[in-house]
C-alpha cells in the first residue's frame, strides 16, 4: 500500500457529520501509515497555504464526533475559481508533498475538485517553468488523486441514499414541527413552515411525512392546478371540519408553481388568511437546520464514508477516474464523480425547464414512494369506497416491547387501508387483547396525531400466547370477521405468527393472511436490516453518552455504559461507533478475563499519558458473569488513584421518547406496504404468512415457513447480521494513541 501524503478539507455549506468524516479520514490514514493534513477554511485555505495546511496526529481529532459544523472550517473562495488561484493552491499542496485530497462538500465543491485534478498536470508544468518548483519535484507530483464525500443537508446528490447532514437536518425540522404542532393545536391555528432544500424537496417532503403535516409544496412536483391556493385552503378547511385542531403547511425554499413562478412563505400566508378568514403564522427554520450536534446516523455515515475514502485514495492509480462515496442499502458505494454531479444537476435543469415528471423520475424510488404515501396521509378524509370492490376487514395490533415508531406505522396502515375502502380494526394490548376481544373499528381521525407519538397508543405486551390463548384469539377473529392481520412488533409477534401458522389445523380461523412488520429497538429480527425503533434508541444512547462524556472528561473518569439489545449487539456497536467508545462488549463475541485484563492495561496507559475520559459500552447480555458492576469494580480496583469508574445503565430510556425522523419515515412506508401486501393476499383468497423488511436494497416479504432457518432461536437474533462487518472500523478508530504507529513515516 502506498504511503501517500493526503489532505482532507471541507467546503461549501457546513453539514452535521463532517467532523466524524474528518476524524475517520485522519485516523484511518495514520493507521495505514500515511501522513495526513487538514486544510483549514476549505479552498480559500488551500490557496493561502501557510498555517491553513496543518499536519494532523491521532489526538488532533479527538473529541470532535459530537460537534456540529466543521472544526477545520469552510469558506467560499472566489480566488480558487481562477486559474491563478488554483496554481497557488497546487504549489501549496506540493510544498507539503500532498498527492491526494479528500473533499467533503456539495456538487459545487466536488466539481471544483475535479477541475483542479484535470488541470493539475498543466499547473505543475507552469510551476516548474516559472521556477517555483524543480523538474524533479514536478515529476514526483505529476498526478493528483481525489475522492469526494457529499456533505449536504439537502440530500440532493444523485446515486446515494443519504448525504452527510441530511438526517440531522430532519431531526431539527421534526423537533420544530412537533413544538409548532402542539401550540397550533392549542389555539386551533394554521402555521406555514419554510425549510431548506434549494432545488430538492427532500427535507420538506420527509419532514411533512414525519410530522403529520397537512400540505407540502416541493419544487419537483408543483401543484397540479393554477388555483392551488383554493385547493390547499379547501383541504385545510376540510381537515378542521373532520376534527383536526391545527393546520400545518410545509414549504420548501425552492417551491414554485407549474409555470415556474416562485412560491414564498408570505404568499402562502396571505392566500390562506384570505380564504380561511383567520390569522396564519409563518416560521422560517433557516440555519437551525444546519446547526447542533449530529444525529447518530450522521456520525456513523460520516465515519464510514471517511474510512472508505482513505481506503480508495491509498490504493488509487494515476489513471483512475475520481469517485465520490455514497451509501446504498446500508453499504458504502463508489460513484463516478462527474457522472453523479451531472445527474444531480439534471434535476435542477428539469425543474427550470418545467419538466416535473423528469425531475421526479431522477429522484430515488424512496422519494417517489414517500410522495405517494404523503398524498394519502394528508387527506382530510378517505376516498369514498368503490361500490364494486370487495371490502376486507384488517386488524392491526402491537406486540412485544414498545418501539418508537409503532404509532406511526399503525397510523399509516389504518389510513392507507381506509383510503382503499376497507375496514380497519385496532386491537388493544397485543395478543392478550386479541384473545379477550379488545377490538375496535378505527376511523380516519382515530389515528390523528399519532405520527409523532412514542410508545404504543394501542398498547402492547410481551406475553407469548399459549394453549387456551389460541382458542380465544381464534374466536375473536371469527366474531369480528377479521380477514387479515398486521402484527407490528418484535420477537413475540414473529413467534406468535409462526405458532398461529403451525396451529391452523386446530384453529381454522388462523387461515388468513398475516404479516409481521419489524418494530424493535434491539434490531434483532430476521429479514430486515433495520427495525422500526432502533434508530430512535440509538439516538437516545448517543444523547446520554454525550452528557456522560462531559462529566467524565471533567473528573478523569471511566464510564461503563450498559445498553439494551438482549442477545443482539447492534445498539452497543453502533452506539460505540457514534460516540467514539474505546471498547464495545458484544454478546456475539462474548467477554473473557483476558479481554478485561487487556482493557485494564489500555485504560491505565491511556490515563497515565494524560487522557481524561474512558468510555466502554456493554451490551446487557454480553456476559452473564462479567456484569457491568463487576467490570466497574475491576477497573476501579486496578486503576487505583489514576482514575475512578462509574456505571451508567441506560435502561428503558432507550425505549422511550418520540420516534426519530428515520423511524417515522420507515413506519409510514412499512405500514402502507404491509397493508398493500395483505390486500393482495385477500384479493386472491391467499393465506400466506410473512415477515417483511428492507434487505439488500429492496422491500422483501419473507415466507414465515423459512423463519426457523433464518434465526438463531436460542439467542433470538438472525443468523446473519450485516452490521458485524463494521466491527473492525469501530475498533480502529477508537484506539488511544500516545505516539506514532511503527509504520508511520517520519517527517
Amino acid at each position: 500500500m502506498s504511503h501517500k501524503k493526503i489532505a482532507i478539507f471541507t467546503s461549501g455549506g457546513d453539514a452535521q457529520g463532517m467532523n466524524a468524516a474528518v476524524r475517520a479520514v485522519v485516523r484511518t490514514a495514520l493507521e495505514r501509515g500515511s501522513e495526513v493534513y487538514a486544510i483549514y477554511e476549505g479552498y480559500q485555505g488551500m490557496v493561502e497555504g501557510g498555517e491553513h495546511i496543518r499536519r494532523m496526529d491521532w489526538n488532533s481529532v479527538g473529541g470532535i464526533l459530537q460537534f456540529g459544523g466543521t472544526v477545520i472550517g469552510t469558506a467560499r473562495s472566489k480566488e480558487f475559481t481562477t486559474r491563478d488561484g488554483r496554481r497557488k493552491a497546487a504549489l501549496n499542496l506540493i510544498k507539503h508533498g500532498i498527492t491526494g485530497i479528500i473533499v467533503i462538500g456539495g456538487d459545487g465543491s466536488l466539481t471544483g475538485a475535479n477541475i483542479f485534478r484535470q488541470e493539475w498536470p498543466s499547473l505543475v508544468t507552469e510551476l516548474a517553468e516559472s521556477g517555483a518548483i524543480s523538474e524533479q519535484v514536478a515529476l514526483e507530483h505529476s498526478n493528483l488523486s481525489i475522492v469526494g464525500l457529499v456533505g449536504s443537508i439537502d440530500n440532493d446528490f444523485h446515486g446515494t441514499d443519504m448525504t452527510i447532514g441530511a438526517d440531522t437536518a430532519l431531526h431539527r425540522i421534526t423537533e420544530a414541527m412537533d413544538a409548532i404542532t402542539s401550540t397550533a393545536a392549542s389555539h386551533q391555528r394554521t402555521f406555514v413552515v419554510k425549510v431548506m432544500g434549494r432545488n430538492c424537496g427532500y427535507l420538506a417532503l420527509m419532514g411533512a411525512l414525519a410530522s403529520g403535516a397537512d400540505w407540502v409544496l416541493i419544487p419537483e412536483s408543483p401543484p397540479d392546478v393554477d388555483n392551488w391556493q383554493d385547493v390547499m385552503a379547501d383541504r385545510l378547511r376540510a381537515g378542521r371540519k373532520a376534527g383536526r385542531r391545527d393546520s400545518i403547511v410545509i414549504l420548501a425554499e425552492g417551491a414554485q408553481d407549474r409555470h415556474g413562478n416562485y412560491i414564498g412563505s408570505t404568499e402562502v400566508q396571505q392566500a390562506l388568511e384570505e380564504r380561511l378568514g383567520e390569522e396564519v403564522r409563518v416560521t422560517v427554520l433557516g440555519h437551525v437546520q444546519r446547526g447542533g450536534r449530529p444525529s447518530a446516523f450522521d456520525r456513523n455515515l460520516g465515519t464510514l464514508m471517511g474510512y472508505e475514502a482513505v481506503e480508495i485514495l491509498l490504493n488509487s492509480r494515476p489513471e483512475d477516474e475520481p469517485v465520490v462515496i455514497g451509501i446504498k442499502n446500508n453499504r458504502m458505494t463508489r460513484l463516478p464523480l462527474m457522472e453523479s454531479i451531472l445527474k444531480t444537476q439534471a434535476v435542477a435543469k428539469a425543474i427550470a425547464e418545467k419538466d416535473y415528471e423528469r425531475a421526479m423520475s431522477l429522484r430515488s424510488a424512496s422519494f417517489s414512494d414517500a410522495f405517494k404515501t404523503l398524498r394519502t396521509m394528508v387527506r382530510s378524509l378517505p376516498h369514498s369506497a368503490d361500490a364494486g370492490r370487495k371490502k376486507f376487514r384488517i386488524a392491526v395490533l402491537n406486540a412485544d416491547a414498545p418501539a418508537p415508531g409503532m404509532n406511526t406505522a399503525v397510523r399509516a396502515a389504518v389510513r392507507f387501508g381506509l383510503d382503499q375502502g376497507h375496514t380497519m380494526l385496532g386491537v388493544r394490548n397485543g395478543f392478550e387483547g386479541l384473545a379477550s376481544g379488545e377490538v375496535e373499528e378505527m376511523t380516519w381521525m382515530s389515528v390523528s396525531g399519532w405520527a409523532s407519538r412514542g410508545g404504543s397508543v394501542l398498547g402492547t405486551n410481551r406475553k407469548v400466547p399459549k394453549g387456551k390463548d389460541f382458542y380465544g384469539m381464534a374466536r375473536v377473529i371469527e366474531d369480528n370477521k377479521i380477514d387479515a392481520l398486521l402484527l407490528i412488533g418484535g420477537w413475540v409477534a414473529y413467534q406468535t405468527a409462526h405458532a398461529m401458522m403451525a396451529n391452523r389445523a386446530n384453529f381454522p380461523a388462523f387461515n388468513i393472511p398475516i404479516v409481521c412488520l419489524p418494530a424493535s429497538i434491539n434490531n434483532n429480527l430476521p429479514g430486515s436490516e433495520l427495525s422500526i425503533g432502533a434508530d430512535t434508541a440509538l439516538n437516545s444512547i448517543v444523547d446520554a453518552v454525550d452528557k456522560i462524556k462531559m462529566s467524565a472528561g471533567a473528573t478523569r473518569r471511566c464510564f461503563v455504559v450498559e445498553v439494551m439489545g438482549q442477545h443482539c449487539g447492534y445498539l452497543a456497536l453502533m452506539g460505540g461507533l457514534a460516540t467514539g467508545a474505546e471498547r464495545v462488549y458484544l454478546p456475539e463475541e462474548g467477554v473473557s478475563l483476558q479481554d478485561l485484563q487487556k482493557d485494564v492495561e489500555l485504560l491505565k496507559s491511556g490515563f497515565q499519558a494524560g487522557k481524561r475520559l474512558g468510555l466502554m459500552i456493554r451490551n446487557e447480555y454480553a456476559n452473564a458473569i462479567y456484569s457491568t458492576s463487576f467490570m466497574c469494580s475491576l477497573f476501579e480496583e486496578e486503576g487505583h488513584d489514576l482514575f475512578d469508574v462509574r456505571p451508567a445503565i441506560l435502561g428503558h430510556l432507550q425505549q422511550g421518547g418520540d420516534p426519530s425522523p428515520f423511524d417515522r419515515i420507515q413506519g409510514n412506508r412499512f405500514g402502507c406496504l404491509c397493508v398493500e401486501w395483505l390486500l393482495g393476499e385477500c384479493a386472491r383468497n391467499g393465506t400466506a404468512v410473512s415477515f417483511m423488511g428492507m434487505k439488500d436494497g429492496s422491500i422483501q416479504f419473507h415466507d414465515m415457513r423459512n423463519f426457523e432457518r433464518e434465526i438463531d432461536a436460542d439467542q433470538h437474533r438472525p443468523q446473519e447480521q450485516w452490521w458485524l462487518g463494521l466491527r473492525p472500523i469501530a475498533s480502529l478508530l477508537a484506539q488511544h494513541r500516545t505516539s506514532k504507529p511503527a509504520n508511520e513515516p517520519e517527517n
